[in-house]
């Protein structure tokens, strides 16, 4: 008969996840961020004390932020490692949605453990509880459902000896990854059961490499073989896998270029000769010419956003093939697309074999430098110092500071863009994009992640007053916790990216900029002082040059070191991009409106469904 232990659910709970490992003998959940409120303090809270010697847990200022920098320190660990985020019951449970969203878009673990209502039912309706009049069985958490992986709702001690295996699979499986939810009944967490000591044994957990069928890399090197215009299309799988060498040796040795997505950024040196750059709406000439005419176009680690491909306006040679090298079957089938499911790392070496001394005849020269003739002056410090600086020039004054180890992110906004096209991306893993579900309010808790993930990396965070203004509590909680990073805040007073895209629409500017809002009184926060207030070492600056000048000093701060610059919100890159499918009403008053329309209606002629 097996030893047993007897635990509560939550501290049986606690002890399982710590005793989880990675394939390279560390622990796979680093530890937890955690609110207290009813729902979790006197279960959950209970059981991390007592872990607390060895499991760390860690104190935010929101629950959804939290959850971000969970996220963000898994992506930047390749998803070889992740954080656990608990949280009470009702709103901040609730609280959670969004950030288990954004990790279910991009495919990254994380480990949710909201409080949810007593299985019992005893106290019934318990405090922040929501009660759906036709299903007793449903409470705020089912609203986790269509954004996790996996969910399980823990009514019962022992239902953790089957629930919890389930979700280390799930965000460990490089097909399913995804953030996995256990709402975990208050009353629950509490009693006690008799759990087998062997169930607390350290556990590997190894993310397993798919190798492809072999009717499918048949198929799929044949096409590469017959291709005249072939282009890669790399996403992030290729990071994940840890395939990027992979894909350097496979493009050197087969001559075909490389496009990159926001994920896949970085996936090969920004200089390297076959890197053509950034693909598809807030891509470059380069790439973007050259998928145009590709008559065979091959995603590896990509999902094909919208953004991607132009809304499938993009890749416009009428005998284009598709082929997608993707760990996931939902991926890999996408648009009629020919698969071949395999890990990119194993399935580029195994192309690679497949196709011998096998070179495609495409020729791309002139096209990046022509691209880098166009774009870089963009970049230069400003010649006028009273005008206020573009965004491309914030730009240009950060990558002069950058150095080998910089790590530069940003989620949401104009930045994104301007980053995805401008920044010259170095050694893997050093351009750190959350642009699957573009949320804003992930980027300084995404900064704090980064840096958690790779204390040796200098991280630089972009964010815009707008997306500051959303969700900038972890601030304080870096300031609390001492974890440096910059944060470079360029304050054009609204939401300069979404009125650009009002305006190219056909719509006045309205709502988006303060100085144009009802009632509008010109923006006036001091985002350096409010910086300062929750702890950070801040400073407003007044030109490109102070900019840079500042962001020489930023090693000096012990904690998260701000610097504020006003900016202009009307300029953006106009060289590369494509077409973006973003519906302009069919009737208006507005002349604009209307011009806008007739162009939609042209550019959707050429949206490729198939």
């Amino acid at each position: 008969m097996s030893k047993t232990i007897r635990l509560t659910a939550a501290q049986a709970m606690v002890r399982y996840i710590a005793a989880q490992q990675n394939s390279d003998g560390e622990r796979f959940i680093e530890g937890c961020w955690a609110i207290f409120g009813h729902g979790n303090v006197a279960g959950i809270g209970e059981a991390l004390h007592a872990m607390k010697g060895d499991f760390p847990t860690w104190r935010g200022h929101n629950e959804q932020t939290m959850a971000h920098a969970a996220i963000a320190y898994a992506k930047q660990s390749g998803r070889r490692k992740a954080m656990a985020v608990t949280s009470s019951i009702g709103p901040g449970a609730a609280n959670m949605v969004t950030a288990a969203a954004l990790a279910h878009v991009n495919r990254l673990p994380v480990l949710l453990i909201p409080g949810d209502v007593f299985a019992d039912r005893g106290p019934d309706p318990v405090l922040q509880q929501v009660e759906d009049w036709t299903d007793g069985t449903v409470t705020v958490n089912d609203a986790f459902k269509p954004v996790t992986r996996y969910f399980d709702r823990i009514t019962r001690p022992e239902q953790l000896l089957t629930a919890l295996p389930r979700a280390f699979r799930v965000m460990t499986d490089p097909a399913e990854c995804g953030p996995v939810c256990l709402a975990f009944c208050q009353d629950v967490q509490a009693e006690a059961y008799d759990y087998p000591e062997s169930f607390f044994e350290p556990k590997v957990w190894r993310q397993r490499r798919i190798r492809p069928d072999e009717a499918e890399l048949s198929e799929v090197a044949e096409m590469i073989r017959a291709a005249k215009h072939p282009v890669i299309v790399a996403g992030g799988g290729v990071h994940y896998a840890g395939a990027t060498e992979a894909l350097k040796t496979f493009v050197e040795a087969h001559n075909i270029p490389v496009t990159e997505t926001q994920a896949g950024k970085s996936a090969l040196p920004w200089d390297h000769a076959l890197n053509l750059g950034p693909i598809g709406v807030t891509g470059g000439a380069a790439a973007n010419t050259v998928c145009a005419e590709a008559d065979l176009v091959i995603g590896v680690g990509t999902r094909f956003q919208d953004f991607t491909t132009g809304s499938w306006g993009l890749f416009a040679n009428p005998e284009r093939k598709l082929v997608s090298l993707n760990v996931a079957a939902y991926d890999a089938m996408k648009h009629g697309a020919a698969p071949l499911m395999s890990d990119a790392l194993i399935g580029l070496k195994e192309l690679g074999a497949a196709l011998g001394d096998h070179s495609a005849p495409g020729k791309t020269e002139g096209l990046k430098a022509d691209w880098f003739g166009k774009v870089d002056p963009l970049t230069d410090a400003p010649e006028d110092s009273n005008q206020l600086p573009t965004d491309m020039q914030v730009i240009g004054a950060v990558q002069r500071q950058a150095t080998a180890e910089t790590v530069v992110m940003c989620a949401a906004g104009t930045m994104p863009g301007e980053l995805h096209k401008l920044w010259k991306a170095g050694k893997p893993g050093s351009y750190h994009m959350e642009y699957g579900f573009s949320c804003m309010g992930y980027e300084i808790a995404g900064a704090m992640g980064i840096k958690m993930s790779q204390p040796e990396r200098d991280v630089i965070c972009f964010t815009g007053d707008g997306t500051y203004m959303m969700a900038n509590s972890e601030m304080a909680t870096a300031a609390m916790m001492g974890i440096p990073f910059t944060v470079v805040i360029t304050d054009n007073r609204g939401y300069g990216c979404i009125n650009r895209l009002q305006m190219g629409c056909g719509g006045a500017e309205f709502n988006n900029l303060l100085d144009h809002s009802i009632g509008g009184e010109n923006s006036n926060i001091d985002f350096a002082k409010h910086a300062e207030a929750m702890g950070a070492t801040s400073v407003k600056v007044g030109s490109i040059a102070e900019l840079e000048e500042a962001l020489a000093k930023r090693f000096e701060a012990k904690g998260p070191y701000v610097v504020v610059i006003d900016t202009d919100p009307y300029p953006s890159t106009e060289h590369g991009g494509t077409w973006w499918d973003v519906g302009v009403p069919e009737v208006s008053e507005r002349d604009e409106v209307n011009t806008a329309r007739a162009n939609y209606e042209a550019k959707k002629k050429m949206q490729r469904v198939d």
